[in-house]
Parts: C-alpha cells; sequence; structure tokens
C-alpha cells in the first residue's frame, strides 16, 4: 500500500472512530483501545504511521449491548456484522464495523467483499486461578486456529506447514464442520467466565496469544489518550499492558519491520460495496 493511500485509509479509520467513541459516550458502553492503537496513541499520539486498522476492545456485557443496538440498523454509512452472522462468508469470531461507503476485499478462501472496518473485541474472564485460565485459553486458541486454516487463503509468503493445514482443514466437509456454528462455538467458549468476577482475562481473540492474557486490574480502569485530533478510552496501566504485548513497546521496529500487515486484495475509498 502506497503511502497516500495508506493516509487516506486512516482518514476514513479515524473517522469511524470519532463515530465509535460518541456512540459509546451516548450509550453509556465501555471500551479501551487495543493492540497497536494504544500503542500508538501513547507513543505517536495516533496512529503508528505505517498502521492500516484500529483494534478496540469492550467488556462482554458492553459488547453484547453493542451487537443488540446496532442490530439490523445502519447508523449514517455505519452497520454491524457480529460472529452471530448468518452470512457463510464471514471471516471473525469478533465483531466488525464496516463503512458501507467503501469497498475493501480481503483475500480469504472465499476473499471477504465489505468495506473499511475498525475491529471489536470482546474482553473476556478467565477465572481466578493463571493455570486453569491458561488451559482453556489454550482450547480456544486451537479452535480458533482451526476456524482460521478453515476460512484463510493459500499464501505464498506463508510458511508450507501452514498452508499445508489450511489444505488438509479445507478437505473436511461442512457438513462435519459447520464454519458458522464453529465461529459461534468459539464466541460461546470465551463466555465461560465472567470479567467482573476473574483475576485474570482479556482479549482471548487477540493476534498474541498467552501474551493477551492479563490481570484483569490491568484492563479494568478507561483514562482518556489523544488519538491524532480526537480523544479515545485506553487501559490506564497502559505501560503494563504494552510491555506485556510487546516487551520494549518504547522503541520503534527496524525498518524493515515498519509494514503493514493485512492482506488487502482491493481497497475503493469512494466506492461502497454495497452498489
Amino acid at each position: 500500500m502506497n503511502e497516500h493511500c495508506l493516509t487516506e485509509l486512516q482518514k476514513k479509520l479515524l473517522d469511524m472512530l470519532a463515530w465509535f467513541d460518541m456512540f459509546c459516550r451516548e450509550n453509556d458502553l465501555s471500551y479501551y483501545a487495543l493492540g497497536g492503537t494504544l500503542l500508538g496513541a501513547v507513543r505517536h499520539q495516533g496512529f503508528i504511521p505505517w498502521d492500516d486498522d484500529i483494534d478496540v476492545g469492550m467488556p462482554r456485557e458492553d459488547y453484547i449491548k453493542l451487537e443488540k443496538l446496532m442490530k439490523n440498523k445502519k447508523y449514517g454509512d455505519y452497520i454491524l456484522e457480529t460472529q452471530n452472522s448468518s452470512n457463510v462468508d464471514f471471516c471473525y469470531p469478533y465483531t466488525k464495523l464496516y463503512d458501507t461507503s467503501t469497498t475493501l476485499i480481503e483475500n480469504y478462501h472465499q476473499p471477504l467483499v465489505r468495506g473499511v472496518f475498525l475491529d471489536i473485541f470482546p474482553l473476556d474472564g478467565l477465572g481466578n486461578d493463571y493455570n486453569d485460565g491458561v488451559n482453556w485459553f489454550k482450547k480456544i486458541y486451537k479452535k480458533n486456529a482451526l476456524f482460521l486454516t478453515r476460512v484463510a487463503a493459500i499464501r505464498k509468503n506463508r510458511a508450507t506447514y501452514k498452508n499445508i493445514a489450511v489444505i488438509l482443514s479445507r478437505m473436511i466437509p461442512n457438513f462435519i464442520i459447520d464454519n458458522v456454528n464453529l465461529r459461534k462455538e468459539i464466541d460461546k467458549m470465551c463466555q465461560k467466565y465472567s470479567l467482573k468476577e476473574s483475576a485474570y482475562g482479556g482479549n482471548l481473540l487477540g493476534n498474541w496469544g498467552e501474551r493477551e492474557i492479563t490481570p484483569v486490574e490491568i484492563i479494568s480502569e478507561p483514562v482518556e489518550y489523544q488519538f491524532e485530533n480526537i480523544k479515545i478510552y485506553g487501559f490506564k496501566d497502559y505501560d503494563a499492558y504494552l510491555t506485556q504485548i510487546y516487551g520494549d513497546w518504547r522503541k520503534l521496529p527496524p525498518k524493515e519491520k515498519q509494514v503493514t500487515h493485512h492482506d488487502f486484495v482491493k481497497l475503493y475509498l469512494n466506492d461502497s460495496y454495497l452498489n
């Protein structure tokens, strides 16, 4: 993605984030910037310069309320699609906010044609015993890995064994493993423990595996952060969270790793995928 296109994409994402923040404040919903979005807020007061997405997390109760508020509704250009979607091409066990004025095609086994998106993850508990929580998380992780192999595209830059896993997983017919039911099952597994009643928890569907699991007090108090020209919410103890995820988060990665990570087939910022 060239620099101009990335800049224009970030403008769209910032508009989405501003709307989402306003919607949450108006409806008394809690959310937190996650991962690179919080890192960007703390280290850059906005986007990490090469970042092409926005990640937020919501405590499960608020996550469910958001789905109920937006179900089958369109707010301006924005709609919500969740893990409960009946669309067989939807490739996520979590929620996406889509900008319907745009078109973004993602590279999956069945290309996913939607719009520019904001990722919304549920924040769930893992109980009060760390080891038991990790063991349950591993079961969720394995189930999610199975789901990902069933929807993923074959990619040249991926390790051979991973492409083989994708091919083998696809050979299992849908009447044995139904992808829609599988993502709903993953979501149900994530809800086993209440976040409020747990000592440990986090984003159980995040990219960082066990590093996503933290003491709940680290991720329980929201504070405002500057993000470009708006204010957004993130964890108060940002240092503990970011250190667990990234290690030395204050240090920029080497130049060759300052690249976008999504596999977009096509991106049209002024054409709706609904047309």
